[in-house]
Formats: C-alpha cells, structure tokens, sequence
C-alpha cells in the first residue's frame, strides 16, 4: 500500500462512520489524521509508532488501521461499515458537491443507492422535492455525473507512465522478445484508457506475464488479448512478428487522423517509422506530436525549433513552505540545480488564499528578505521573487501596488468564485491581464483533468488581451491540469504570446513535473522562440526589467 492509498481508505472510513451516523469524535480524527498525514514526505507504513503518533489524528484507532492495511490492505472498521453500505452508496460519496449528510438524505429518504438512480433523479427534477436540494444543486450534480460518466475508465498519462515503465521494467528482464508501449501512452495523451503493448512474444508466454504482473488470466479479444488490472484500465497486448514489428507500432500508436493524412495503408512495407516519413519528405515526427492536425506541415521544414527539453533553463511558479508547500525555498532551489536549471521562480499564494497559508504584505518581505541571502549563497544560481498573486472576483490582483511592485514576476490565477458564465469569467480574466504587475497568467481555465471541468472562457479574447499587454500564459504542468490546453498554442504563436511551462510544484518531487507540461507543449508545436522559461538567467533578468520599464509612468 502506497501513502495515497492508505490516505483513501481513511478518508473513506471517515466518510462512511458519518454516513452512518457513528461517533463525530472518532471519525473526525480519523479524517483529521488523513488531511495531516498527506504532508508527510515519509513512506507512512515504515514509519515506526512514534512518529506517527506524534501527528494530529493517529491515535490508536487510526495507528492499528494503518498497520492493518500494511498486512491485509484494509482494516476491519472499515470493512464493516462497507458492508453495511451498497456499493452504490460508497461511489455517490465520491462525487462532488456531495458530502456524507447529503448522501444519506439521498439514500433514506429518496432511495437513490447508485450515481445511475441519481443521474436519472437529476434528470427529471426529482431532488428538488427534497429539503437542502434546489434547482441549483441539482444542475451542478447533474454536470458533476455527466463529467465523471465520461471519466470512467481513464487514468491522467503521468499515472500510467509510472504503471506502464514498470512493468516494461519486468518484462524485459523477464520475457524474450520485443516490447512497447502504443496507443495514446505511447503518444502521451493528457488521459489513457488502456494499457496498449504491443509484444513479439508468443501468445503462449501470456500465463507467464499474468503471474509476472499479478494479474488475472488473459482473455482473447478479437487481435489483442486483455486483462484487468487493479488500476481500472485494462492491459492490452497485441501479440506481433518481430519483421512486422515497426510497422504496426506506427500503425497502433496513431491517432488515425494521422494515419490517413500520411497516407498510410495496411500494406505499407518499411523498416522503421523513419523510413516511412522520408519516404513522405517529411522529418520523423515525435509520437507526441502526432495528435495535432498541423505536425505534417512543420515535419516537411523539420522539428529543429521544436522545444526539447535541454531549451528549459528555469522552473517558475512553485511554492514553499512559506505558503502550502512541502519543503523550504532552499530545497526546492536545491532540486531546481540537481535538475540542471539555472534559475527558479519562488510564487506561495497571495494573501486572499487563506485556505493555502497566503502571504500577509509583512511576511512577503520577510520572504524577500530570504530569498535575498539565498541568492548571495546559491550564486549563480538565481532564486526570482514572485507571487501566485489571487485573480479576485472583479479581476483586480491581490495586493496593492506598492507590494506588487515590490515582485520580480507576479503569475495572475484563479482560485475562487468558479462558476462564472463565460462572459464574466473572461472579462475578469481579461482584467487581471490588464494589470500592469501580471507578469504571467496561470492555468487560465483552472481545469482538473478527469475531476472538473474548466471554468468557460473564450480563449481567443484571452489571448488577444495577453499580447496586447506582454503577459506570457502558463502551461501548467502538473498533469491533472496541463492548462492552457495545447489546441490553443498555435494561437498564442500566431499572436506572439510567450509561454511559460510551470510545474507549480508544492515540493521538490513537483519539479518533475515540468515533463508533462514539455510534453504538452510539443503537442501543441511549440517553437523555443516562444517560451518564455527556455530564456537564459541574463535573458530573463532582462525580459523582467522590460517589462518593469513598460509600466514605469
């Protein structure tokens, strides 16, 4: 069991104990010991008993679940109450906006024991009869059903890339033969629904693979055979002759928008995708690039300013332990070096976000002050000040401008008052672009991938307002965002709108992060020229000082 697993199953014992109307005392702690123990960088289950006593919540309760789902994956509080609720019961609580109370008001008083019976319940007006539940609560249900019906059996990429490397990992020491990863894995979609391998290994090695990846036994589908996974999605091989090997990668990693603009057939005979693309006069194009409709045209000048990963000098946009974070700005600098960047921006949330231990007008400069002696210690390594500065709800930035300007590079986002029409949502976007201090815009959309929508915007307004005011947008690449989507990279380019991928890391591991959103970057062709973290340390001082100038009176 991983930390994130154990957090989950408490989380859930939590939820079910107030489903059920046990004692607030005890399942509160346990809730409590969950929200406390996901700040633990430590394996939890190696953790001895001191130390995890030592954390608000685990008392001995939660400290005999925790060695309890070491040995056998659950513990028997929670077994108990699962057993006492439907399974459908358990999948309402996992949809959003509805908690414990409401759930059971839903259970025992309207006999909605499943999201089906719910959905249909939204869908003819039924929750409005019920007290707490109105018009309002019913659409935003609806909408949150509808989303998690369309997310049933996905995984975010940057999930299944670790699941996926490690099973290649065991198969090559393991199984003779050639193997590789296709589909949208291959081509790194921001989502995947399955795991797709492609394999020379014959279909009689299948029991030995089962046993070696502990799942269940392989059943024939047609030209692949399948097995579930404990992970939700199903592993697919696709068993192939070594001499038609290259070619059905290319076939099966796709998409087939691609395959029939380069002129693919089944028939095509080459001995690797390179091959293929001379034939064509076209540069190879990188799986990732494959997905957008325009990379056969950049293929026929070549990829050679296509953003690669030793362009990016700089990781900007992350938080500390000043605000939410997980380690100090010394560490996070530190992972920043060891990572071979030159330069990092330090942006804790701004005051408004309470929530995230925002930064009072004091403690920025005593932040400052920090990051000042950091500088004269890490040289020439360069720690920027920044702030993830609150886009408020009339568009204006936290802060007064006298603290503003105080900054290095401000990134404008939106963390509250999500439910705007796209009209205001994008006139309040607009806005905070407008402000003189707005050095970046943050994950515009403010999306979760598989787990909430975007607030609507029109992209292009957007955009427009960014290169009228020189602010660069973010791609922010932690993989549950990868906001702004890729799709509308080929616009900024067009306006000459920079592009800055983010991690927004909250702990040194976070900086990894900057390979989703390199990824989604390529996705969307986007030339080095045009990002703005791919400048050098002298470059971006300089581009910061531009900026700077243009808003001096």
């Amino acid at each position: 069991m991983d930390n994130a697993s154990i957090l989950r199953k408490l989380n859930l014992y939590a939820k079910l104990a107030e489903l059920h109307q046990q004692n607030p005392f005890r399942y509160k702690a346990y809730a409590t010991a969950a929200f406390n123990l996901r700040k633990t960088r430590d394996d939890i289950q190696a953790m001895d008993d001191a130390a995890l006593s030592a954390i608000q919540g685990v008392g001995k309760g939660v400290l005999a679940a925790i060695r309890s789902m070491a040995s056998t994956g659950s513990f028997p509080e929670l077994d108990a109450l699962r057993e006492q609720t439907p399974s459908g019961v358990v999948e309402l609580l996992e949809i959003k906006g509805l908690g414990p109370k409401k759930v059971l008001q839903l259970w025992k008083e309207a006999g909605i024991e499943d999201p089906g019976s719910l959905l249909d319940a939204c869908r003819e007006n039924r929750l409005v009869q019920l007290n707490g539940f109105g018009l309002k609560t019913q659409a935003e249900l609806l909408k949150a059903l509808e989303f998690a019906q369309g997310a049933a059996g996905q995984m975010h990429y940057a999930r299944a890339a670790r699941i996926a490397a490690e099973w290649l990992a065991k198969l090559e020491k393991e199984l003779p033969g050639t193997h590789a990863w296709t589909g949208a894995l291959r081509r790194a979609s921001e989502v995947v629904n399955a795991f797709e391998l492609l394999s020379t290994a014959p279909a009689a090695s299948l029991p030995h693979l089962a046993e070696l990846l502990e799942l269940e036994a392989f059943e024939e589908r047609g030209d692949c055979y399948a097995a579930a996974t404990p992970y939700g999605l199903q592993l697919q091989v696709y068993p192939c002759p070594e001499a038609e090997f290259s070619r059905r990668q290319f076939e099966m990693t796709g998409p087939e928008s691609h395959l029939q603009a380069a002129g693919y057939r089944a028939d095509a005979t080459f001995s690797d995708e390179a091959s293929f693309y001379r034939a064509g006069n076209w540069a190879f194009v990188p799986p990732e690039c494959r997905e957008n409709p325009d990379c056969l045209t950049m293929a026929s000048g070549g990829f050679d300013d296509l953003l690669r990963a030793e362009d990016l000098r700089g990781v900007l946009h992350n938080h500390s332990t000043w605000s939410d974070g997980l380690n100090s700005i010394e560490e996070m600098a530190g992972a920043c070096i060891d990572g071979g960047y030159t330069y990092f921006g330090i942006c804790d949330h701004s005051r408004s976000a309470g929530y995230a231990g925002g930064l009072s007008a004091e403690r920025v400069l005593q932040q400052m002050e920090e990051i000042d002696a950091l500088n004269t210690k890490l040289a020439p390594f360069r720690i920027f000040k920044g702030i993830e500065s609150d886009i408020l709800g009339d568009g204006s930035l936290d802060y007064e401008a006298d603290i503003l300007a105080r900054f290095d590079m401000v990134v404008a986002s939106v963390h509250s008052n999500l439910k705007m029409d796209e009209d205001k949502a994008t006139e309040r976007l607009i806005r905070a672009v407008e402000n003189p201090y707005t050095t970046i815009l943050g994950h515009p959309t403010g999306r979760l991938l598989l787990i909430r929508r975007g607030y609507p915007i029109d992209h292009r307004k957007v955009i427009d307002a960014c290169a009228a005011n020189g602010v660069a947008i973010e791609i922010n690449a932690h993989p549950y965002r990868l906001d702004i989507d890729w799709r509308w990279l080929d616009y900024c380019m067009e306006k000459e709108v920079m592009i800055s991928i983010n991690p927004d890391a909250h702990e040194k591991s976070g900086i990894h992060d900057m390979q989703y959103g390199l990824l989604a970057a390529r996705k969307g062709l986007l030339r080095r020229r045009f990002c703005l973290n791919a400048l050098s340390c002298a470059e971006f001082e300089q581009y910061l000082a531009m900026r700077k100038s243009q808003r001096m009176p």
